[in-house]
């Protein structure tokens, strides 16, 4: 019996350590790991030039990785199918279905879907630009984007030579990158002479795949002309807009009442399909702010003396509507709303 009780508190025992050892976390008293991982090492590096046609291209990461988001992020443009990923460590090697070009630029690029052991995604994309021509070409662009309604960080750019047009299935770039985490970019080793043309996406659903319903894919207007004598193409700047994002709207309201029944909240009316109606509170004592999306809307404070969450025009106090045509990510700011006593109510003024 001895033998038997003891033999149970092992297996008791064991399984403890087994479920220990297989629950996903930190060390145990250590912090949770939340920094995100990052390129250590490549081959080749970034900016090489001759590269044999045969490379076996390689990324060593900052830490473990998770090996199938990782190696299903990792691709190769212009496109070259991977043949094999295989882990060793912290390194990915790939070994290619294809022999590269002669005198072309490639990127290796990782995409925002690779995420550590711990589920940390990159930052940012990563990439890196090398060539098997020599010396490597000297074009480049370089800038940065301004995103509204959506993150800077981690949006591709994509380079055509003209009249090239994009396609996101096929991963035809003559050119990629992506932008940091201040929304900056530079692709580098572009044809000489040539012209330009760049588009920016954002994967919001980080499949790589432009999904008009989701994604944001924007056509960059200027036509960079790079030439022998003028290479590099610096300063660019422009915007991209979510035009999925939605518009925020804040401001004070002011209660000329001084009641203190019920609550004070914000009732906003789309003019286009006025059953649209989305309500909002103050944050703090008399400040607001409410999301809305792009369109026209009338905006009013009210007091709900009876908390029931609809207005009442007839008896409780509420502001005269302040209408807005309201653009994707636009943000409206310093907006005054004053209560006045309900309609049907008479005004202090009033005979």
């Amino acid at each position: 019996m001895i033998r038997r009780a003891a033999a149970a508190v092992l297996a008791a025992g064991l399984m403890l350590v087994a479920a220990a050892c297989a629950k996903k976390g930190p060390p145990s008293g250590g912090p949770p790991d939340l920094v995100p991982p990052r390129i250590a090492a490549s081959t080749p590096d970034s900016g090489a030039a001759a590269v044999p046609r045969d490379v076996r291209l390689s990324l060593t990461f900052s830490e473990g990785m998770e090996p199938r988001s990782t190696g299903d992020a990792v691709a190769l443009a212009p496109r070259i199918e991977i043949e094999q990923r295989r882990w060793k460590g912290h390194t990915l090697t790939l070994t290619l279905a294809d022999t590269l070009d002669r005198d072309r630029t490639y990127t290796l690029f990782v995409g925002t879907g690779a995420r550590d052991r711990h589920g940390n995604p990159l930052a940012h994309g990563a990439s890196i630009t090398f060539s098997t021509a020599d010396p490597f070409p000297p074009g480049l662009i370089e800038g940065r984007i301004e995103a509204r309604g959506m993150s800077g960080a981690g949006i591709y750019l994509w380079g055509y030579v003209t009249p090239g047009e994009p396609d996101s299935t096929a991963r035809d770039f003559d050119a990629l990158a992506f932008t940091d985490g201040e929304g900056r970019f530079r692709l580098a080793g572009l044809r000489v002479p040539a012209a330009w043309r760049l588009w920016a996406f954002a994967d919001l659903n980080s499949n790589r795949s432009f999904e008009p319903l989701t994604d944001v894919l924007v056509a960059v207007d200027t036509v960079f002309t790079l030439t022998a004598g003028a290479p590099r193409a610096r300063g660019i700047a422009f915007e991209v807009v979510n035009p999925r994002a939605e518009a925020k709207v804040a401001g004070t309201v002011v209660d000329t009442l001084g009641d203190s029944l019920g609550v004070i909240r914000l009732l906003a009316v789309s003019a286009a399909d006025t059953t649209v109606r989305l309500l909002g509170e103050l944050i703090g004592e008399d400040r607001f702010e409410i999301g809305l999306p792009a369109g026209t809307w009338e905006i009013r404070a009210f007091r709900d003396t009876d908390q029931n969450r609809r207005y009442d025009a007839t008896r409780e106090p509420a502001s005269e509507p302040l209408r807005l045509d309201l653009l994707p990510a636009a943000i409206v700011t310093d907006r005054t709303l004053v209560l006045r006593p309900p309609a049907a109510a008479p005004r202090p003024e009033d005979p």
